[in-house]
């Protein structure tokens, strides 16, 4: 009797634990609409890691034009179109990795990125790759595209402990991130697939060779009306 008492008292609380965590979660996501993270899980790694944390949260309006295009240009030229994953890019990543085991390639869209750094953690767990399906879907449903590309540029890892575009923007080049010029913006997104080991300054052969193909992807996406209307939306 005491036992099934027992039982009772545990599933009454793992029910009330998952009622709350499902409150606070949807709540947290609600807010990070429209206000910044304190705090990621990836910059508390860096920090416990000793690797510090510059970080400056900027609003979309005080980020250079070409900053948010050379990310697009970048990481992800379908992000205007599609609905937080790449389907094509994810089958041909499967593909890869199936032919070269051995070495990983990833077909994370700006969505699935931020929803990595600013909700989860860094890792490939099934139980963290299943979270973020979810936590993509709700950030695409919830958030403007505007806003998913501003967080990604406030958050995004730039460089050992440098987090967001504004403290990328002052490290290498000592100015603010609304001053970028488009080939400094290209050089920060050409970076970005592992920015611990492709420096920008000293500038490493990896992003020496990368930037002109981000400009030139620039150059090619400028154009696209819809990516247009992401960054610079129409007043009202």
């Amino acid at each position: 009797m005491k036992k099934k008492i027992t039982r009772n008292i545990y599933f009454i609380f793992f029910k009330r634990a998952v009622i709350y965590f499902f409150i606070f979660h949807l709540f947290y996501i609600l807010l990070i609409k429209w206000v910044n993270p304190p705090i990621t899980f990836t910059q508390l790694n860096s920090v416990f890691r000793g690797e510090g944390l510059q970080r400056d949260y900027r609003s979309f309006t005080n980020i250079s034009y070409n900053a948010g295009l050379s990310m697009i240009a970048s990481e992800d030229q379908t992000f205007a179109d599609h609905n937080g994953f790449d389907w094509k890019s994810i089958k041909k990543a499967m593909a890869y990795n199936k032919r070269k085991p051995n070495r990983v390639r990833g077909a994370s869209t700006i969505s699935q990125q931020v929803v990595k750094n600013v909700f989860l953690w860094q890792g490939r767990s099934w139980i963290r790759k299943g979270l973020e399906v979810y936590f993509t879907f709700m950030v695409e449903t919830l958030y403007s595209k505007r806003r998913i590309l501003e967080l990604y540029l406030n958050v995004a890892e730039m460089g050992k402990g440098v987090y967001g575009i504004e403290a990328a923007a002052k490290t290498y080049f000592n100015k603010s991130a609304k001053k970028l010029s488009r080939s400094e913006a290209a050089m920060i997104a050409a970076c970005m697939p592992n920015p611990k080991k492709y420096s920008v300054k000293p500038i490493s052969r990896f992003v020496a060779n990368k930037y002109p193909w981000v400009l030139n992807q620039m150059n090619n996406l400028e154009g696209d009306e819809d990516i247009r209307k992401i960054l610079q939306p129409s007043k009202r």
